[in-house]
């Protein structure tokens, strides 16, 4: 194949994987807690070409000898960009928002048939009655809140309000005046582009082994809680940057009619040589 239509194919390909990136960002744009991604590209391997057989006429440059030819550019990696979302007020007693940017909630997932701890940053909860007269604090997606010790919160159903105390912790008062205190589950996140995306702004622990789980992502224990900075009534909005996300949008869609250009010129080009010989 052309060199020039190898590398603007194999560079097109990287660049419909940064548009499917930005596009997502774009789609999440009011995704309460949602984080964007962002891509970094570098240019593939190249391929050295040993143009000159005597090795005598090499002996004036400055450069090594042959040529070195691209193949092209590649997506790097994507980066998870934790930055802190404007915050929306709600006065609604079941929303939280966290406003230190390596934080997360802790919630509880089942996927493949088995419950797994995944993190969030949507704070919007609520209370599902389950068995024996009794609520469970869960997500939109009736996922159960976890707690400090990573158990499920569960109150009873005779709930007359929910206080935010300092530390994450929520106090339950009931209607008989008595009142019941749980530690919201907060962790602190270490190694952020270890993450996995799940759907729903749900981040988890990659499945691989890839070391110890305490380098990526530590739960909140003990003294550490002073410093959970909490929010009730109140929810963490999208970190896009709409302007910036279209404004990228438009150069990658410049850079990937560049490319397609550039295939079609080496299309007409090996026509031409190819009537040339005829």
């Amino acid at each position: 194949m052309n060199r020039i239509m190898l590398n603007a194919t194999n560079t097109m390909k990287q660049l419909q994987k940064q548009l499917d990136l930005i596009g997502h960002n774009v789609a999440n744009v009011d995704t309460i807690g949602y984080k964007n991604r962002s891509a970094s590209f570098q240019e593939l391997l190249t391929q050295q070409a040993n143009n000159q057989p005597l090795n005598r006429y090499e002996t004036m440059r400055e450069t090594p000898n042959g040529l070195r030819l691209s193949t092209g550019a590649g997506l790097a990696m994507t980066k998870l960009n934790l930055t802190q979302g404007s915050l929306k007020t709600t006065d609604r007693m079941l929303d939280f928002a966290l406003t230190k940017e390596d934080q997360m909630f802790t919630i509880e997932t089942t996927e493949n048939g088995q419950a797994t701890t995944q993190f969030t940053r949507n704070g919007v909860f609520y209370l599902s009655p389950i068995n024996n007269n009794e609520v469970m604090l869960v997500t939109s997606d009736g996922n159960p809140v976890l707690d400090s010790n990573g158990e499920q919160i569960i109150f009873p159903e005779n709930i007359k309000e929910i206080q935010l105390q300092p530390g994450g912790i929520i106090t339950a008062a009931l209607n008989n005046g008595d009142a019941i205190a749980r530690e919201l589950g907060i962790a602190r996140v270490i190694r952020p582009q270890m993450l996995e995306a799940r759907p729903g702004s749900l981040y988890a622990l990659p499945n691989e082994e890839v070391g110890n789980p305490d380098d990526i992502i530590q739960f909140i224990a003990g003294a550490d809680r002073v410093a959970i900075p909490l929010q009730q009534g109140m929810l963490e909005q999208s970190n896009v940057d709409l302007a910036s996300e279209l404004t990228e949008m438009t150069l990658m869609q410049r850079s990937y009619q560049f490319n397609a250009k550039s295939v079609q010129y080496a299309d007409q080009m090996m026509g031409l040589v190819n009537g040339l010989k005829s």
